[in-house]
């Protein structure tokens, strides 16, 4: 059984994490979010010719969030999701060929064509997936923080979740457990303020999700997220604190430009809210503030815009020429257990085989 005592448990911390210059990495966090918007805003465009299925969300206007959570991360932590999950899996060094495969539904997506817009997983990228439940990656991404102390070492979990997520039993139970044992697990709540189209200050009592920690008394704080440098820093700070036994609830907060998900249209949104948000676009706001700062160009900025789209159209052509699978494949990745029509099963193999007889037993020995 775990350990139930408070105080901080024996691991292993790993590498010291070095200071950052306030410049650092800046040029790049703006690359990775034009590269997000020009994929997502491909994606949307896509799921409306019907060559995307199923449900479609996307990360647009999250973008800083997403790069900066993902700066923090070292290559052996751990990521959960929830179906919003294109944008960090592009984070996280996933090909984009592969994503866009799987958007597709194409057998060299990233799961293979079975997962589509809300089921991507890596393990080469300890991407454990999204997950279309509401919730649902928060009690696994505390059982994998769990597995982690157990085997003594030096990696982090980081779960993300939207704002809604905060309202239901499991982010408690998640909460309460990792600070009761001491897990090393960073819970991310991207607030972009809208529950699917109820508002944080309709749905909770206490609108300053972060605050919610203080009732397992966890460290937590909330956090800008349309600057990817602050979003790293926050994060780099909760993972250290998560490395040393002591969880960590972060909160960004950011906008949706776009509806719940491809089809939907916000109209519960004014068309005031709708110019304040565009207004506060964090991909056009970060491109004006290092255009200030002289490390972005007119020239530079069109350059990387065109490096996006081009990047984009080859992810594009990828997944169309990438076969469909085989429906006859449809169990392979889906249960560790024999199931009727599984294709790994050899013609005639019974689905459950006959246990072995035991050996016979010697002649003239008795039990």
């Amino acid at each position: 059984m775990p350990s139930t005592d408070r105080k901080r448990p024996a691991r292993r911390t790993g590498p010291a994490t070095p200071a950052i210059p306030p410049t650092d990495g800046l040029l790049d966090f703006y690359r990775q979010m034009v590269f997000i918007r020009r994929f997502e805003e491909r994606a949307a465009r896509a799921y409306t010719e019907a060559r995307i299925g199923g449900y479609c969300h996307l990360n647009l206007g999250e973008e800083a969030t997403v790069a900066g959570l993902m700066a923090a991360l070292r290559p052996d932590d751990y990521v959960f999701t929830n179906y919003r999950e294109h944008g960090y899996a592009l984070a996280r060094g996933i090909a984009p060929e592969r994503i866009m495969a799987e958007l597709y539904g194409r057998s060299d997506g990233v799961s293979k064509g079975w997962g589509g817009s809300m089921h991507m997983f890596d393990i080469a990228a300890r991407f454990m997936g999204g997950y279309g439940i509401v919730g649902g990656q928060l009690p696994l991404a505390t059982g994998a923080a769990l597995a982690i102390q157990y085997r003594g070492g030096s990696e982090a979990v980081v779960c993300l979740m939207g704002d809604g997520t905060t309202n239901i039993g499991a982010f408690h139970e998640s909460l309460n457990l990792a600070a009761l044992w001491n897990l090393p697990i960073v819970y991310v709540v991207v607030n972009n303020g809208l529950g699917m189209g109820t508002t944080v200050e309709q749905s909770s009592a206490e609108p300053e999700l972060h605050r919610r920690a203080a009732a397992y008394r966890m460290l937590a704080a909330r956090v800008d997220g349309n600057d990817p440098a602050a979003v790293r820093d926050a994060a780099l700070e909760a993972l250290e604190s998560a490395r040393t036994g002591r969880p960590y609830l972060l909160e960004t907060m950011s906008g949706r430009l776009k509806g719940h998900s491809v089809v939907d249209p916000a109209r519960y949104r004014s068309r005031e809210e709708a110019e304040r948000l565009k207004a506060s676009d964090p991909v056009a706001a970060f491109a004006v503030r290092l255009h200030e700062t002289g490390l972005l160009t007119d020239e530079l900025i069109a350059e990387i815009d065109a490096e996006a789209l081009g990047a984009v159209a080859g992810a594009v052509a990828f997944a169309e020429a990438s076969p469909h699978p085989d429906p006859s494949t449809l169990f392979d990745h889906t249960y560790a257990t024999p199931v009727p029509n599984d294709s790994r099963r050899l013609p005639g193999e019974a689905l459950f085989p006959a246990a072995p007889r035991p050996a016979a037993e010697p002649a003239g020995v008795r039990a």
